[in-house]
Parts: C-alpha cells; sequence; structure tokens
C-alpha cells in the first residue's frame, strides 16, 4: 500500500434522530412595581399574542426537526448493514524472491528485522511463491453478486469471499475496469443474500456524517466512522477521478468495502489514501457511487465497459488562454487535436475549439467533460456548443465507442508531407529560433515523415517561450489556430498580433506525439 494508492478503510457515521425539545418556562403571578398586563390587555389581543407565540415555536421546532446534530451511536445501522459487507481473499503465484508471507514489517533496527532478513536468506532465490490479498467488497444483488475494487482481484488465480457467518465462497469474476478501479463478482450461493442500495453522491455534501465497514489488516467485520472533507478531488490515479474525501480511517484491507450515508445507502466504494506512514491519517478517497453505479451496471450486463468517444485530445483553459481566444473567463475544454475519422472531425470540430456544453450539460473543465462524454450512450446524436472566432456555435455529434477505438489506435496512417526549405529565424518577442522542417532536422529531433509544422531549433533560456516550457524539437502547428508550416508565417501572425495590440500569443505545440496548446506572452517592444 503506497502513500496515495493504498489500501483504503470505511468509515462513517449515524446523526441523532431525536430532537430534544425545551419549551419557554413561563411564569405567572404579579409585578407589583408595574401594573398588570393582563389588567389592560383585551382578549382579542391576549389571543393573537398566544398565535404568535405557538407559530414561533412550530418554526423552531422544524428548524430544530431539519438540522442535525452529532449522532448518538452508529451501532443500528451497524447491525443492519454488516451482513452484506464482505471479506475478500484472492491468491495468485509471484515469480522470483524468497518464499513465504510477509505480513508484518518492522521497524529500522528491531531484532525481528533481523531475523527476518537471515531467514529469507535461507530461502530458494527465484522460487515462485504465492502471494495473497486481502480486502473488502459488498454484496448489491441478493443473487451474489458483490462489488470490489479492481486492484483487490488484480491478478488473482483463485478469489474467496467471507461472509459474516464465516461462510466462504469461490467468486467469479463478472467484469473489471482498471480506470475507475472497480470490479463485479458473483457467487453462487445456496440462499438469498442481504444487499445494500447505492445512494445519490451527487446530493453529499461537505460536512455530513459518513460509515463504513471493512476487513483492515484483514481483521473483519471492523466499522469506523467520518464525515466528508471534500468532494471532486483528483488524485491523479486515472482519467475520471472525481473522489470522495473523507477523515473516516481507511487502512490496508478496506479497498473495495462501501461508505454509507445515514440513510444505510452506499455512497462510495473506499479506494486509496494519502499517507506518509503507510496507514490512516484521516485523509482517504472513495469513489463516488454516481460513477461507480453506471460502471458497475455496465460490466454486469456486457462484462465490460462500454464509454462514450468524442475522438479528440483536450487540455484545460487557462486565463491566458481565455485572453487570448476572446473568453470572458477561464472555463471549458480546449480541443488540443481532432483524430481523423473520429466522431469530432465528422461532425467539424477543429483543433481550437473550446467545448463549453456537451449534451445540454456545462462543461466547467476537462475532467467533467472526460466524465460527461464516458457516461454517453454509444451511438447517441448530442448538440456540443464550442467557442470559435469569438462566439459560441453548435454541432451534433454521433457518440463513438472509446473501447473500439483502443483496439485500433495504432492502425490509423498518417499523412506525409513535402518538406520546406528555408533559412532559419529567430523571433526575439517570445525567444524562439526556428526553422522549417528538413530531412537533417527530422533526423536530429527523431521526427517522423508524417509530422507537419515549423520546428523549434533554438530557445532563449531568458524568453517567455522557455519559461511556458517550450523546447528545442518541439514542433510549432498553429499559430493562434491558425496552421503554420514555415518560419515566416510564424513572424507574420506574431506582427499581426502585436500591431492589434495582444499581448498573448497561443501556439499549438506537438511533442513525441502529444499536442498541447502553450500560452506565451509577447515582449514589449522598447
Amino acid at each position: 500500500m503506497t502513500a496515495m494508492n493504498t489500501n483504503p478503510s470505511l468509515a462513517g457515521g449515524i446523526p441523532a434522530h431525536g430532537i430534544t425539545e425545551s419549551g419557554p418556562s413561563l411564569r405567572r403571578g404579579r409585578d407589583h412595581s408595574a401594573p398588570s398586563t393582563a389588567s389592560f390587555t383585551s382578549p382579542f389581543v391576549a389571543s393573537y399574542v398566544g398565535a404568535v407565540f405557538m407559530a414561533a415555536c412550530i418554526m423552531l421546532w422544524s428548524v430544530a426537526a431539519v438540522a442535525r446534530g452529532a449522532p448518538e451511536s452508529f451501532a443500528d445501522l451497524a447491525e443492519k448493514l454488516s451482513p452484506a459487507v464482505v471479506n475478500i481473499s484472492s491468491t495468485q503465484m509471484i515469480e522470483g524472491g524468497a518464499g513465504g508471507l510477509e505480513p508484518f514489517e518492522f521497524p529500522p533496527g528491531s531484532p525481528f528485522e533481523e531475523f527476518f532478513r537471515e531467514y529469507r536468506k535461507r530461502q530458494k532465490p527465484n522460487q515462485p511463491r504465492k502471494g495473497m490479498s486481502l480486502g473488502s467488497g459488498f454484496i448489491i444483488d441478493a443473487e451474489g453478486y458483490i462489488v470490489t475494487n479492481n486492484h483487490v482481484i488484480a491478478e488473482a488465480e483463485e478469489i474467496t469471499v467471507i461472509f459474516q457467518d464465516n461462510t466462504e465462497l469461490k467468486a467469479e469474476i463478472v467484469g473489471r475496469d482498471a480506470k475507475t478501479d472497480l470490479a463485479l463478482l458473483k457467487v453462487e450461493a445456496k440462499k438469498k443474500l442481504p444487499a445494500i442500495k447505492w445512494g445519490d453522491s451527487d446530493l453529499a455534501r461537505v460536512g455530513d456524517w459518513v460509515m463504513a465497514i471493512g476487513n483492515p489488516f484483514g481483521l473483519g467485520g471492523s466499522v469506523t466512522a467520518g464525515i466528508i472533507s471534500a468532494r471532486a478531488r483528483d488524485i491523479n490515479s486515472g482519467p475520471y477521478d472525481d473522489y470522495i474525501q473523507t477523515d473516516a480511517s481507511i487502512n490496508r484491507g478496506n479497498s473495495g468495502g462501501p461508505l454509507f450515508n445515514m440513510e444505510g445507502d452506499v455512497v462510495g466504494i473506499n479506494t486509496a489514501i494519502f499517507s506518509p506512514s503507510g496507514g490512516s491519517v484521516g485523509i482517504g478517497f472513495a469513489i463516488p457511487s454516481a460513477l461507480a453505479k453506471a460502471v458497475v451496471s455496465q460490466l454486469r450486463e456486457f462484462g465490460e465497459t462500454r464509454r462514450g468517444w468524442l475522438g479528440v485530445r483536450i487540455q484545460g483553459v487557462t486565463e491566458e488562454i481565455a485572453e487570448s481566444l476572446g473568453l470572458d473567463e477561464p472555463k471549458g475544454a480546449l480541443i488540443a487535436k481532432v483524430n481523423e475519422g473520429e466522431p469530432a472531425e465528422k461532425a467539424g470540430l477543429v483543433a481550437g475549439d473550446v467545448i463549453l456544453s456537451f449534451d445540454g450539460k456545462k462543461v466547467p473543465n476537462v475532467r467533467r467533460l472526460q466524465r460527461i462524454v464516458a457516461e454517453t450512450p454509444i451511438d447517441k446524436t448530442v448538440k456540443v456548443t464550442v467557442w470559435r472566432d469569438e462566439k459560441e456555435e453548435t454541432f451534433e455529434v454521433s457518440i463513438g465507442q472509446l473501447e473500439e477505438f483502443e483496439k485500433t489506435a495504432d492502425a490509423a496512417p498518417g499523412k506525409p508531407g513535402a518538406d520546406k526549405e528555408t533559412k532559419k529565424m529567430t523571433l526575439a518577442s517570445v525567444g524562439l529560433s526556428l526553422s522549417a522542417l528538413t530531412p537533417e532536422l527530422r533526423k536530429r529531433f527523431e521526427l517522423s515523415d508524417e509530422d507537419q509544422g515549423v520546428v523549434i531549433v533554438g530557445v532563449d533560456e531568458q524568453g517567455f517561450a522557455s519559461e511556458r516550457g517550450m523546447r528545442a524539437g518541439d514542433l510549432i502547428v498553429e499559430v493562434n489556430q491558425v496552421p503554420v508550416v514555415t518560419p515566416e508565417e510564424v513572424e507574420a501572425k506574431i506582427e499581426d498580433l502585436v500591431s492589434k495590440k495582444r499581448k498573448i500569443v497561443l501556439f499549438l505545440v506537438e511533442r513525441s506525439g502529444d499536442r498541447r496548446f502553450i500560452s506565451v506572452p509577447l515582449a514589449e517592444e522598447e
């Protein structure tokens, strides 16, 4: 278990549903220093005051009924849900290394550490050994369907599911998805199994109590509690990161276990922790149910995922890129490359378009677009609104399938182009030395015949381009969304921007087959 990819433990909590009423204490009697209110208050006024008082009490009681305080106990919820949470044990053969399992780690200098080091030396080297992985899971269907993390059963030769009553059943893999780290298992039971249902993670708020049950360190049936600390966390574990962060205790063996809300519904699947020590420090991450439910449904129906595919490479929109494109604020997803023959190209989308909405859903950033597209049904025609030439345009796109593209990604041929001879040119305004592509430069920078653009042959270390990460060997494909093939074209475009008093130039740069927009400030003329 690593610092960021450590198997998490389950955690959560139950808020108290009881309401303590503290009504006002009414004292009857007469204040001798002032005349009695009753002596000059009419029955009508007294009735009116009483009605207002009662209404105020009802309003206060309603507010108290809605607000939830700290939970008094998680016992009832834990007792109800525990039978549907299982322990998962998987075994696999590990090639090489000394034999035997090492369930414990000892601190440096420990006498036990020295003992086990000597023990390992006596083992036969390079002898295959059987490894074991422990994790958690939960039943989503009484027929025996169980959800867990993909890394819990990765490379498994045999998977055993252990229930609360210690019953053990062999499990088969129905489907798995490495991109979201989810897996669906199936066991054959002689009776209906207790199942739990999905909740809506989109309704979960930061500060809500959550509870989890899992198998930390193989102990089994452990209940932990906490709150939701944050939402939409990106921990760079995959393209669809959208984790719920919780301070519930997450440890090795808890991976794949459920994170419950106070209604007993699953709002997350515990997957990873951030920890310098390897143990829980109160920063755990769970896959939100809104994402997991859709993936698990596809695994159950098809045995694999079937994600939507647009056929573009995208990147975020910075403030400078937004300014260069005439956008009022950084938003959307900028298309850096459109794959030939894919849905986006067929619909008319081009590099430089900024996708603002997709199928009626706003696109605030790249991650949101990736998830929306992935969840879109295959072959569905959707409307895509983009920012182009400083105005909005809408296109209709028929969605493809990501998995089909991945199978044939290497089959698409490139387009060869002719080399263009020209002299070397230096552009002091951005700190670049440029040249058209020649056979010598293609060989020098390991560029193929299909690569087209203007090659960077030198970068001023004190210039703005260097600050933005541009380097020799990069290809400039476009300048402010206009294709270029000679240094003269680059120079002319930059001069045009300077004449218009623009402060930013937007380059589309290709490096090792990957394209990306880079915004570079223009040096002011002295």
